[in-house]
Parts: structure tokens; sequence; C-alpha cells
């Protein structure tokens, strides 16, 4: 099992601190999520079934006609790779890591490769996969190139799988409305991080039908149960929550970026949701938050912190103080 944000029992273990009275900044999830209304009964007591609402809700937020509710991205993640004749995958590192292992465990070739890579190596790959914007660095790839480099794969019959778990603040930047237009582009978005809703394992995978019928016949009935598909219409159907949740994160971002000063930082990333820095001092900064009872997450390839962001102000000014008491 690979390990993931989140790991706060673990945490509360390790350094004797009761789970109550963590900041838990280790995930990305939005901690200020859609607000989840009185669930009906008839959620809770009938198999789940197409035709409530959640598939129409869903086309409309991404703009695409073509897609399967799965439960959460991570299902797509383990079972794409076993619907194609093991090739040569490239998958653009560092990224989450659930990408490498489930392709490797397929048994395709898999190359992790750096962004400038990808127009050297795209004639001979079966398969690219891209993270955009990438966790955890936060880098994102125009429309435009992702576009161009899915023409020279489909070329040779090939695949553009394009993980958005963290677009959905930045629309804009998406490719989920070309993804039922162009054979062998294939994206992941997710309910988890924008919408704070990761519990319900809620995830869509857009992509032509023809591919959309063999994942879901390797899937199978009821993949998403009752009560989440329930929820996630309402959340997908909810715009004005959207709108300013889209506003709220742009400024919390920022606000963020700007509290982690630190002058050795070699790099810097981030996105909506969370801000990154790579550090040769990473495991010691996570450390000695973690002493403090504020949990991030730290990387070893680069050496590097991920922020999630904090919620209320008290856990800002919480995150504040732990800071200035290692930068100090």
């Amino acid at each position: 099992m690979l390990e993931h944000g989140g790991g706060l029992r673990r945490a509360a273990q390790t350094y004797a601190i009761p789970l109550s009275e963590w900041l838990d900044l280790s995930t990305g999830i939005n901690p200020c999520g859609w607000q989840v209304p009185d669930i009906p009964a008839h959620a809770w007591a009938r198999l789940p079934e197409s035709g409530d609402g959640l598939e129409a809700a869903a086309q409309c937020y991404y703009q695409a006609r073509s897609l399967l509710p799965v439960a959460g991205s991570q299902a797509a993640i383990q079972m794409l790779p076993t619907l194609r004749q093991p090739g040569r995958t490239a998958i653009i590192t560092p990224t989450y890591a659930e990408h490498t292992h489930a392709w490797h465990q397929a048994g395709h070739e898999v190359l992790e490769i750096c962004a400038h890579d990808v127009d050297t190596l795209l004639n001979s790959l079966d398969t690219l996969l891209v993270v955009n914007p990438n966790n955890p660095d936060g880098k994102v790839y125009p429309p435009q190139t992702l576009l161009a480099w899915h023409r020279r794969l489909s070329a040779n019959n090939g695949w553009l799988v394009v993980d958005e778990a963290y677009m959905d603040a930045t629309p804009q930047l998406s490719v989920a409305s070309y993804a039922d237009q162009y054979p062998g582009l294939i994206v992941l978005r997710s309910l988890g991080k924008f919408f704070g809703l990761a519990g319900a394992r809620v995830g869509f995978v857009l992509t032509e039908a023809a591919l959309l019928e063999m994942l879901n016949e390797a899937l199978g009935p009821w993949a998403i149960n009752g009560p989440a598909r329930f929820v996630a219409q309402k959340a997908l159907s909810d715009h004005a929550w959207q709108s300013e949740t889209r506003n709220r994160l742009e400024h919390d971002t920022q606000r963020l970026a700007h509290l982690l000063h630190l002058p050795e930082t070699t790099q810097r990333g981030g996105c909506a949701l969370f801000q990154w820095l790579a550090t040769t001092r990473a495991a010691d900064i996570q450390r000695r938050l973690a002493e403090q009872g504020i949990l991030v997450r730290s990387f070893q390839q680069p050496a590097s912190l991920r922020f999630g962001l904090p919620g209320d102000e008290n856990d800002w000014q919480r995150l504040a103080a732990g800071w200035r008491k290692i930068v100090d």
C-alpha cells in the first residue's frame, strides 16, 4: 500500500497528541467543502441506478456528454491499465504515485520522465499519463499542449490519460470537454478535492463511449452507493457554491504562499488547494511541525513539503505561529 496524505491516526500515536488537537494540512482537500444535506431514506434502501440525475449533472458540470461515474478516480487508476495490452507507458514525474504503481502492476513498461522529455519520446509511447495540475508541485499544462500530445499519440492508437483531480478551481484549463470527441483521450475527475467530499468516493472517467463500456463492464454494477450518488448530484448542480468557492480558494492559496516564506527554498509551486516548496530541510520541518500537532506531507524526490489550506482563522493563526518557530 503506497503512502498518502491524511495518516492522522498514525501521527497521533507517533507524537502522542490526541486526534482532536491536530491541524491536518496533509491531504490537499478543501477544508471548507460542500455542505451535505439530509439524505433521503430511499437512497439507503434501494440499489443505486442511473437516471437519478447524477450523469446529467456531471455532463453539465464537465461540459462532456460521454462519462462514467466511478468509486473515486482511484478505481479508474487501477482499472484502466488492465484494459490495454501491456506496452510502453510514460508518466510525467514527480507525481501521484498510484499511477506508476497501477501501470507497472498491469505489466506495462513504465517510464518516469520529465516534461521536457515528452516531445522526444512521444512517438515511441503507447500511453502518456499527465496529472494536471500536477500533484505535488502544481505544474499546469495548457490545453493546447495536451491536445498536441494527444494528436501524436492517436496516430499510433495511443492513449493520453489526464488526471484532473485538482482542476475544478480552474475549469478553463481542463480538456474534459474534448474527451468524447478525441478517441484515446481519457480524463479523470474527482469530487474529493474541490468539493471536499473525499469520503464519498465519487469520481468520473470522461472518454469515448466504447472505452467507457469496457470500463463499466470491468468495474461491475453499483460502483457508487446510493447516498454518494445523491450527494454528488446535488454538489455538481450547486453552481453558486462552486463560483464562490473558486474565488475563496484563489485568495486562500495566495495567502498560504505568502505565509510559507523560507529563504533556502529551491523550488516553489502549488495550485488552488495546496502549496509546495522544495527544501533539503523537508523531513526536519515536517517533524518539527508534527511536534506542534500540525501535519503536512513530505516527499523525498525531490525533498519537499506540501501544505493544504487551513480552514478557519484559528487554523491560519496556528500555522503561522508554528511556521514562525521553524523559520526564526
